[in-house]
């Protein structure tokens, strides 16, 4: 068992002041970004469109994911408190509403870049779920996104919320799991990305995390239940996704098939 007493609070310099959460996120950004310019560089891509891209990302990825928490998590508070909307250090963002804005953005990059949609954004994935995984190590730090009580030894208790019972190490769970889908993509993209269908590694992405992401979900304490269902808001949101990436593998190797019977 693990007893959490760690501050939110790294230092104070005058009148800012270093949070881990925040340290995270920039450490999964800054990592993200150089091994997308590492790839960009290796694929013989201009890395300057990789730049912009890179702008464009990541407002889509913060607008969507304080979007995305607002009105899948806390319409109500919100709509009666729109002033709140806009202090996004309060905290509140939503991996779901990320994954919109990010590809809300990457649509627009690509009218103002005039590239088609597949060009790139197979490398762009490649990076994704370091930001991820350190985004939840954030989270565990923070003492937030907080899994079920657990009798286990490996549970953790997380004193600043005022508890001394011990509940699953859940942001663990997919942060670990975070890693394990970047290197499973890294292995695809080294071994087979010049054989692959375009759209592949992104799809394998969106099914890998949105599945994981479901199966995690069970080991969390839920915050919402929507429509009266028993799935977590997490869960319900993870559904489409998933149900999107088997389409197109179904698609892949449908096609494949007919073009061997020919």
């Amino acid at each position: 068992m693990f007893i959490h007493e760690i501050s939110r609070e790294i230092a104070t310099f005058g009148g800012l002041t270093l949070r881990w959460y925040g340290l995270m996120f920039v450490i999964g950004l800054l990592l993200n970004y150089f091994y997308t310019v590492w790839i960009f560089k290796r694929e013989k891509y201009p890395v300057e469109h990789f730049e912009t891209a890179a702008i464009f990302l990541f407002i889509g990825m913060v607008v969507g994911a304080r979007l995305g928490h607002v009105f899948f998590y806390e319409a109500g508070f919100y709509l009666s408190h729109p002033i709140e909307i806009f202090k996004i250090w309060n905290g509140g963002l939503a991996s779901h509403g990320a994954a919109i804005g990010l590809l809300v953005f990457y649509l627009l990059w690509l009218k103002f870049q005039k590239v088609e949609f597949s060009k790139y954004v197979d490398v762009l994935v490649l990076g994704m779920p370091i930001t991820a995984g350190f985004v939840r190590i954030g989270n565990f730090l923070n003492s937030e996104i907080i899994g079920r009580p657990t009798d286990g030894t490996w549970g953790v208790v997380f004193t600043k919320l005022g508890e001394d019972f011990p509940r699953y190490p859940s942001q663990f769970y997919e942060a670990g799991l975070s890693f394990t889908i970047f290197f499973i993509l890294f292995f695809v993209y080294i071994k087979y990305y010049k054989k692959l269908p375009k759209l592949f590694i992104l799809f394998l992405y969106v099914l890998l995390y949105f599945s994981t992401r479901f199966i995690v979900e069970f080991w969390k304490e839920r915050e919402f239940t929507p429509y009266g269902s028993s799935l977590s808001m997490g869960q319900f949101l993870s559904i489409l996704p998933v149900l999107i990436a088997v389409s197109y593998f179904i698609y892949i190797a449908v096609s494949k098939k007919a073009r061997k019977a020919r």
